[in-house]
């Protein structure tokens, strides 16, 4: 018997799925698939499939478009009812869920969020190929959607997208004048590729997306690494043809499930009306288009006036309908009246000529306290450019399911109502903000030196200040200059200029008769005119190209034709550019920012990190600098010297230095004894300071002089019998009579560390490695060669220095039976004293023959030194000298003293104390003198509490060395004090 179903035999027709005209329904006891159109083909070796009637099959018109494993979905739907509009509100929506690789947003709700730049930007791609399609006069709502349902990771699925929403359009019952079709070219070793896969666009110089009717170009959008004009050509060459095979699979499912395209209502003006208002019209609008004595907005007002003029008119006759389409009637008449003179008689708005570029300013270090910065004008459009450099994890982290997860270089423009004399209020993301920024991005990432020998983040901004066309290629202008003025060394200049079109067509084949190519249009060609022809690059070739285009296309040998104008703009405006700055700026003053690269190992890291970051962010907090940590290096971003320094002590003191006989370490006294006390420093580690180095005068008792958890500033001396590390309060004091301090130094680098990769963030390239301090030449490093070379220490066999603690030295006190064979070599904390090291070389202490030694940061100045795009710097290593007979080199018996002598000049080497010199007054500050002792040395005079007296730059006087302070700078007194 078979089995009956009653529910569904008694469903009412209007409920049943032949009602919704489903062309499959599920019914009785069988089951029906749902029709699917699909359309198969090839391009570039991959396969391509169309598919539509499965999904979304309430929207207008929607599509699935496959290639490999990455399916996308666009769908176009339109409004109902009339439009009341004078413009085309179409809206193009492209959205990256992560489902479709896999993956649950990471954001705290778990879900996306708004569009993010890549959504906006690959919105753009699909919009600016299809606007112009519309038939003029549609000003119904149209909105597109495409969303990618998944990706393997290895096609970009803008592309797909564009032609899925081409597709979607020509199902539909939308007019539209399609179909079109895109496609990605890349180069590799000179070989095109037609669809690259992202790993291939890795070590592509071009990628080249290009968008087409069967005939005519519609969008070019292009990032390159100075690809030549004749290249680039040959692309765009091969890349037409690629293109229109997306075209014909595009009308055979059209024409097998595309809906009959429905009657639209177009806002089209009247002959009457445009005859009207151009009787009115044109003759004034002539002769303000004809006086190049108008800027932009005296211009504008005039034709301001002149529409008021004819609207006064309109509403006199009553003309009610001209006056609703009189706005876009007064624009047809401008349009009409420009071109034509174009044409005619080759001469522009503001009188200049076709291929006249307008005047030029350049400045670079516009606002000296920033990282750097440049003003850039051309015309009346102006913009200003600023740099931000960052450490490495200041990049941006991205979350797209293709392409990098991070982005180091960042360019945000900002186009402020200001600039164009208007009152708006400033919103989120802007489309076309965030597209003139990429495309100058785009630009300037070709000429970025390489990550591996560059780091750091580097972020531009573009403020518009005045707007009178191109402001996107005034961006890369003054992107570039600002570059260099903030000392990264880019390989050279990047410049940009736009290119427009006039066009006059023949009515009746609508084919284009006559034409002329502006060079540097103005805002008001832009409108009025055809395209929108951006072109960047170097001297030697182009970097990016964006092409925006208001006609249903362009013949692409017009389009070939505009690349040599824009080569000859180009090279006239990198001219002025060069004028004003051809290399990285070295910025060396005390105000300007500090960046540094140092290698630690990974224990070091650790204990400068601290439990969950706590050490290193109360760092951040105490100094305001900002430190980002990774495999084996610390790199520190610093708004000045003087923060640099901080931080750079800081790091001293938790991660330790590498101990050297006669430098001076900071440390806290943790026990008191009766025969002296023990001192932390250096990064934890303990030493002894005896009761008789607190002072040069006799001291009964060590708490009358030091007292526990006291700071305090300590000279290594050596190591006892014990092995501990001798430290000397006296050695760090004045006292009358002769004292050896040829190499008074302050500690090197941690110990912990392997090298020390120093980069001042603004400013010249030095470097010195072990093969190039025995050469006397300097010259030019080329990117390729800027690497970080590491000098090594020679051999020494220097005993290793145990270091105890109190609780040990008084276990071995109180023990009678003492091992003095223990006083070999030992390790503490894994690390030999005398391992190799580099040393940071300081600022602003005395220049010796012996090698000076310090923590800070300092251009060297040395025979091997050259100019470069960064202060880099490698010095080599001294090692440590902790010998046990160095103490009677420091201190030596009263019969070897010798009298000190008056100097006319001293040396650093000669220079002790008791020594007599006669000095000038170098500077003048508010607690003392900077003396200049000739030679190159320099030293300083402490101003007496209420003694100041008037001192000129330039007077002479008699001195006497009193003492050194913890760097090595000599303290000065007057004879007469003395």
């Amino acid at each position: 018997m078979r089995r009956t179903k009653p529910l569904l035999r008694t469903v009412p027709h209007f409920l049943t799925w032949h009602a919704f005209r489903f062309r499959t329904i599920c019914s009785g006891g069988t089951t029906k698939h749902l029709d699917a159109f699909t359309e198969q083909f090839e391009i570039g070796s991959r396969v391509i499939t169309l598919q539509t009637g499965k999904i979304a099959r309430f929207a207008n018109g929607a599509v699935v478009l496959a290639m490999d494993n990455t399916n996308v979905l666009s769908t176009v739907t339109s409004a109902k009812g009339d439009a009341v509009r004078d413009f085309l509100p179409l809206t193009v929506d492209y959205q990256e869920k992560q489902f479709a690789q896999g993956v649950i947003p990471t954001s705290f709700m778990r879900r996306e969020g708004a569009p993010k730049e890549r959504e906006l930007l690959c919105g753009r791609i699909i919009d600016r190929p299809i606007r112009p399609l519309f038939p003029p006069g549609f000003y119904h709502e149209v909105q597109v959607m495409a969303s990618v349902l998944s990706s393997d990771g290895k096609q970009d699925p803008d592309v797909l997208a564009a032609n899925a929403t081409s597709a979607a359009l020509m199902l539909s019952d939308i007019p539209w004048g399609g179909p079109i079709g895109m496609v990605r070219i890349g180069r590799i070793c000179g070989q095109f590729i037609v669809n690259p896969t992202m790993d291939e666009l890795k070590s592509s110089d071009l990628n080249l997306v290009y968008a087409c009717t069967k005939d005519k170009t519609l969008m070019i959008d292009v990032q390159a690494r100075e690809i030549s004009e004749k290249d680039l050509e040959a692309g765009l060459r091969l890349a037409h043809p690629e293109a229109v095979k997306y075209i014909e699979p595009q009308i055979r499912l059209a024409a097998k499930a595309g809906k009959s395209k429905k009657e639209y209502k177009l806002s089209m003006l009247s002959d009457k009306t445009l005859e009207k208002v151009s009787n009115m019209a044109e003759a004034p609008i002539e002769a303000v288009f004809t006086d190049p004595s108008y800027g932009k907005f005296e211009r504008g007002e005039a034709l301001d006036n002149i529409t008021q003029d004819v609207k006064r008119v309109l509403e006199e006759e009553g003309d009610e309908e001209s006056l609703k389409v009189l706005p876009k009637a007064v624009d047809t008449v401008r349009k009409k009246v420009v071109r034509k003179r174009i044409i005619a008689e080759g001469y522009r708005v503001d009188g200049r000529k076709l291929d006249e570029v307008r005047p030029l300013y350049c400045e670079a270090g516009h606002i000296s306290m920033l990282h750097g910065s440049a003003l850039f004008s051309r015309g009346e459009t102006q913009v200003l450019c600023t740099v931000t450099l960052g450490a490495p994890t200041d990049a941006q982290r991205l979350e797209s399911v293709v392409g990098p997860p991070t982005k180091r270089f960042m360019l945000h423009y900002s186009f402020p109502p200001f600039c164009i004399n208007e009152v708006g209020k400033r919103g989120g993301l802007n489309r076309r903000e965030v597209g003139h920024g990429t495309l100058a991005e785009k630009a300037l990432l070709a000429v970025l030196p390489p990550e591996d020998d560059f780091p750091y983040t580097v972020r531009v901004n573009s403020e518009v200040m005045a707007s009178d066309g191109s402001t996107s290629m005034a961006t890369v202008c003054g992107g570039s200059m600002a570059l260099m003025d903030a000392g990264i060394p880019v390989r050279e200049h990047v410049a940009g200029v736009s290119v427009g079109l006039v066009s006059e067509l023949d009515p009746s084949t609508g084919k284009i008769t006559d034409y002329r190519i502006l060079t540097d249009i103005l805002g008001l060609e832009d409108h009025l005119g055809d395209i929108d022809f951006k072109i960047a690059g170097t001297r030697k070739g182009v970097t990016a190209i964006q092409l925006d285009i208001k006609p249903a296309g362009i013949p692409p040998d017009i389009i070939y034709e505009c690349l040599e104008p824009a080569r000859k703009a180009r090279l006239q405006i990198l001219d002025h550019m060069e004028q004003e700055i051809n290399i990285p700026h070295n910025k060396n003053d005390s105000t300007s920012p500090r960046l540094a690269t140092l290698k630690y190992n990974n224990d070091a890291l650790r204990r400068l990190i601290g439990p969950m970051g706590a050490i290193k962010r109360k760092m951040e907090e105490e100094t305001g600098a900002r430190m980002s940590v990774g495999d084996g290096t610390l790199t520190i971003v610093a708004k000045n010297q003087s923060v640099m320094d901080k931080v750079l002590e800081k790091i001293d003191f938790i991660v330790g230095r590498e101990i050297e006989v006669g430098g001076i370490y900071t440390g806290i006294v943790s026990t008191i004894k009766e025969y002296g006390a023990f001192v932390e420093f250096n990064g934890g580690q303990q030493g002894l300071l005896h009761i008789s180095e607190l002072s040069h005068e006799p001291v009964s008792r060590v708490s009358g002089v030091v007292s526990v958890g006291q700071k305090l500033s300590l000279m290594c001396i050596g190591q006892d019998v014990h092995g501990n590390i001798k430290l000397s309060l006296k050695a760090t004091l004045p006292r009358p009579g002769v004292l050896e301090m040829n190499d008074v130094v302050e500690g090197s680098v941690a110990s912990a560390k392997e090298t020390a990769n120093i980069w001042a963030p603004v400013g010249n390239v030095s470097r010195q490695s072990s093969t190039q301090e025995q050469q006397n030449s300097a010259s030019e490093l080329s990117l390729g060669n800027l690497e970080l070379g590491e000098a090594k220490s020679p051999p020494s066999q220097v005993p290793v220095i145990l270091i105890r603690s109190a609780v040990e030295c008084d276990e071995e006190e109180k023990s009678s039976s003492l091992n003095l064979s223990s006083k070999g070599p030992h390790v503490d904390n894994g690390v030999q004293l005398n391992r190799k090291s580099k040393s940071r070389q300081s600022q602003n202490v005395i220049d010796s023959p012996h090698k000076s030694k310090s923590r800070r940061f300092q251009d060297v100045d040395s025979p091997s030194s050259h100019s470069g795009p960064l202060p880099y710097t490698n010095v080599k290593k001294t090692k440590l000298s902790m010998q046990k007979e160095s103490k009677s080199d420091l201190q030596r018996p009263e019969g070897d003293e010798q009298e000190p002598k008056d100097k006319v000049s001293v040396s650093a080497k000669d220079l002790k104390l008791g020594t007599k010199v006669t000095a000038k007054v170098y500077q003048i500050r508010a607690h003392g003198l900077v003396l200049d002792l000739g030679g190159g040395l320099r030293g300083m005079y402490r101003f007496e509490e209420n003694n100041e007296k008037d001192f000129k730059i330039g007077d002479e006087m008699r001195v006497v060395c009193s003492s050194f302070s913890s760097k090595g700078i000599p303290v000065l007194s007057f004879e007469d004090d003395k």
